[in-house]
């Protein structure tokens, strides 16, 4: 016999591919059920491809308030967590990083480089921040994730978008991807830096590439630090607090 608690409890079966084209109807799905409050069963028994925004939405999903459970997860499912050194088990710790993908050596998990000092504001008001990338679903990931945190959040959808905004905006954080259409994530963060608005606005950088060279490359035209796709969200709201306490 069920119970009125049973009746709450929506199952969706994971199809064999979660590639690019399946992530937007897979974040439909996962708002309309979990974010929405409803309890939400996940069979990723059948999981063979998983790619990197599908693991997104499935970490930021598990890291939220969601009521979300994954069951009997695949080989292929396990594996394309493990490879990026993270844990896809909701209200886990995170797996140990890979020295690939490690995010640093702060306990935060992220790369930071000390700030230039910023006055002090006495406010109550939520943090701004500002999300520059041309996907839309790690756009829409971030917003969740921070949204979710009490921030406000501005979004840009290249970086040509985000340093037009920033003329107009201020912000307490500034999160930019690399690789982006019209002006990338290192000519973002050198604009930003020549305006003295922005001289020390923290400057995340959120990106695939994980080559030391890209790295030092940020750091030398002025972020504040480095993360690696697919986020932590756990991780990018308390690097968020450190940079911008």
């Amino acid at each position: 016999m069920e119970t009125p608690s049973d009746t709450e409890i929506a199952q969706v079966k994971l199809p064999a591919v979660l590639d690019l084209a399946a992530a937007d109807g897979f974040l439909d799905t996962m708002r309309s059920h979990a974010i929405a409050g409803s309890r939400l069963r996940i069979d990723a028994s059948g999981v063979e491809i998983l790619t990197l925004p599908c693991i997104q939405i499935i970490l930021v999903v598990l890291r939220s308030q969601a009521l979300v459970s994954i069951e009997r997860p695949s080989d292929a499912f396990i594996s394309a967590f493990n490879d990026l050194g993270l844990s896809w088990s909701d209200g886990s710790e995170p797996a140990p990083e890979s020295a690939e993908h490690s995010m640093a050596a702060e306990s935060t998990g992220a790369e930071i480089q000390p700030s230039p000092d910023r006055p002090m504001e006495e406010t109550a008001m939520p943090k701004r921040i500002m999300t520059i990338d041309d996907s839309k679903t790690i756009r829409d990931m971030l917003k969740l994730t921070l949204l979710d945190a009490g921030f406000e959040v501005l979004q840009a959808v290249d970086g040509q978008d985000g340093v037009d905004m920033l003329g107009k905006e201020q912000v307490d954080v500034v999160i930019t991807d690399i690789n982006m259409p019209k002006m990338d994530g290192y000519a973002v963060i050198r604009h930003l830096r020549g305006q003295s608005e922005h001289k020390s606005t923290p400057i995340l950088v959120l990106t695939t590439e994980s080559e030391t060279e890209k790295r030092n490359l940020a750091r030398e035209a002025g972020a504040t630090g480095w993360m690696v796709k697919p986020f932590d969200p756990e991780q990018l709201i308390a690097t968020i607090n450190k940079v911008s306490p």
